[in-house]
């Protein structure tokens, strides 16, 4: 009797990762990659697991979201970060590969694999039949890309992500920033910050002159008027903002009882309201410029920037309207997404997502039940990301402790020592620093994972 079999069609990361994860749960796995036939305008090398962009795969701090993820991955028997563990470069306390080497590393590992075939050739559509993985990146080809719309609906997929940056709730100044929605009369849905003309006139100079990010040659003339950056439209004239993004009509400030010159608002990010995000702030500043751009603006001076804003080329699915926790697709589950494609950002993510359609996939061709990891957890905070829409506007995330469940305070000081009594002293609680929220998240969410993967025998 012949073994259980799947298709994975893409040879990046998340696809060499799923096709890990698959075959070494003894399904035999058919690997789809269109080079070096076909190239991506943004791939040169005929190897998997090219990296295209940066060489970093980011902090490798575990009390960070994305180190923890690294670790969950890690417990999963990640190739990719086995791979890049062995190719590492220094860059301080982030985890950097050496590209040629990682990809390299990553296409022997995959050819060596007795259960993994290699089929170099261009997939144009979605198999009608069979269990297939969908790991075809943020370049997905246009015929792939087109008969992924006929299945999920043209209106479910997009080729550009917009995003806009989120800000820490803590970190905003309540005496200057205040709430309001667009002319009602409660306390309204929003965060707003005010400017004068004055402050709004240095606003736009510092904007004007910062630093921006050089567009990909595939990038160029692509922006749709709807999510134009920031910088675009302060080009156009200096009230073009004034009148989009940061128009203060309908939102007197209750200090004066007047609208301000011009006013950011501020929408809640998760449902605990501990993150916002920048409306209509997608752009392509610089990290730092961004973040000192931004810090200008009234009331965000001490702002902490959970994620910080981007536009550039993506092909991706709106995740809660096509997808299953499993990562299959609602109306076609013989079909799973992974990677970029399924509405995740960064390699990080990709790999992750790799990882768990991997392992569902080759559940599904056993007829076992597919599995998904906590919500409190790095892997299943993205998981509800991509499927608990929070608003109606989805875009792609990097993970980030936003997507977690609340943070627990009293679970937080309870854990903490007790300090003997200082003599004449009120005593006081201090607030709680970001880095020790951090640490306790990134704790709390590895006892969870490994409580998980007892259960399930992983």
């Amino acid at each position: 009797m012949a073994a259980p079999s799947i298709t994975i069609i893409g040879g990046g990361l998340a696809g060499c990762e799923a096709a890990w994860q698959a075959a070494n749960h003894g399904v035999h796995v058919s690997l789809y990659d269109m080079k070096p036939a076909v190239f991506s305008p943004a791939h040169e090398s005929s190897d998997l697991g090219e990296l295209v962009c940066s060489n970093s795969f980011r902090s490798n701090d575990p009390a960070s979201a994305v180190g923890l993820l690294k670790e969950e991955m890690r417990l999963l028997d990640s190739l990719l970060m086995r791979m890049a563990e062995e190719t590492k470069v220094p860059a301080g306390k982030a985890l950097a590969v050496d590209r040629q080497k990682f990809a390299a590393a990553i296409t022997k590992a995959i050819n060596d694999h007795p259960h993994i075939d290699i089929i170099r050739a261009e997939v144009k559509e979605l198999p009608p039949s069979g269990l297939t993985i969908l790991a075809s990146g943020p370049l997905t080809a246009s015929d792939l890309a087109a008969d992924l719309a006929r299945h999920t609906g043209v209106e479910h997929l997009a080729f550009y992500d917009a995003i806009a940056p989120i800000v820490s709730a803590d970190s905003l100044n309540r005496d200057i920033i205040y709430q309001a929605s667009r002319y009602d009369d409660g306390p309204g849905d929003y965060l707003n910050c005010p400017f004068s003309k004055e402050e709004y006139e240095g606003f736009i100079r510092a904007l004007a002159a910062a630093d921006k990010v050089p567009l990909k040659i595939f990038e160029k003339q692509k922006y749709f008027e709807g999510c134009l950056p920031i910088e675009v439209m302060q080009e156009r004239g200096d009230d073009t903002l004034r009148f989009g993004p940061m128009k203060p009509v309908g939102l007197p400030d209750p200090r004066t009882g007047k609208d301000p010159y011009a006013v950011v608002q501020l929408r809640m990010e998760d449902r605990e309201g501990s993150h916002y995000n920048m409306v209509g702030f997608q752009t392509k500043l610089t990290y730092p410029a961004q973040k000192e751009v931004f810090c200008l603006i009234p009331g965000m001076e001490q702002a902490e920037f959970i994620r910080l804003g981007s536009i550039h080329r993506n092909t991706f699915v709106c995740a809660p309207e096509v997808l299953l926790p499993s990562l299959q697709l609602k109306d076609h589950p013989h079909i799973l997404l992974a990677g970029q494609i399924s509405g995740v950002e960064g390699y990080v993510e990709s790999t992750a997502m790799g990882i768990l359609a991997g392992r569902n996939a080759a559940r599904l061709a056993l007829d076992l039940a597919p599995l998904m990891p906590p919500p409190d957890t790095a892997h299943g905070a993205l998981i509800r990301h991509l499927t608990e829409p929070i608003s109606k506007h989805f875009q792609p995330s990097n993970v980030n402790y936003s997507l977690f469940p609340p943070f627990d305070k009293k679970g937080f000081r309870a854990s903490q020592p007790e300090l003997p009594p200082q003599p004449n002293r009120r005593r006081r609680r201090s607030r709680i620093s970001k880095r020790d929220k951090a640490a306790f998240r990134s704790k709390q969410a590895l006892i969870s994972f490994k409580t998980w993967l007892n259960g399930i025998g992983a």
